[in-house]
């Protein structure tokens, strides 16, 4: 599987892995120190943080994530061990932009480190 095939199959992951609320699937596609950061998380004022305990948790608990996503990849840019992934995602209830970062791992596995979205609820 070439490069950019395995970043879109690890995206798709971390995409069905919310949908579906699966931490396990999740789990193995977020890299140890992945971070959410979002603006307006939710309709809370200012930046929100989120490690990949907590939005594990989050997922686990029903906080976010269950419902099925339409997912379009607008853009994969590669530099060597780096990557950038920006997704449009739609919901039933909401639509995202999402701008995700992507490390070669050492298990030579493509993670995700950083997902930083902006998510508008459907009118």
């Amino acid at each position: 599987m070439k490069t950019k095939e395995k970043i879109k199959q690890a995206i798709t992951d971390f995409v069905k892995g919310g949908d579906n609320s699966d931490t396990i699937l999740l789990d193995k596609v977020l890299h140890k120190d992945f971070r959410v950061i979002s603006n307006k998380f939710m309709g809370i004022s200012g930046v929100t943080i989120i490690d990949k305990q907590k939005y594990l948790s989050n997922i686990r608990d029903g906080v976010f994530g269950g419902l099925p996503r339409k997912m379009t990849i607008e853009s994969i840019d590669v530099s060597d061990t780096i990557a950038t992934v920006k997704l449009r995602l739609e919901s039933s209830e909401n639509y995202f932009v999402s701008y995700n970062s992507l490390v070669f791992d050492i298990d030579n596995e493509w993670k995700l480190i950083n997902n930083l979205a902006v998510v508008e609820a459907k009118k």
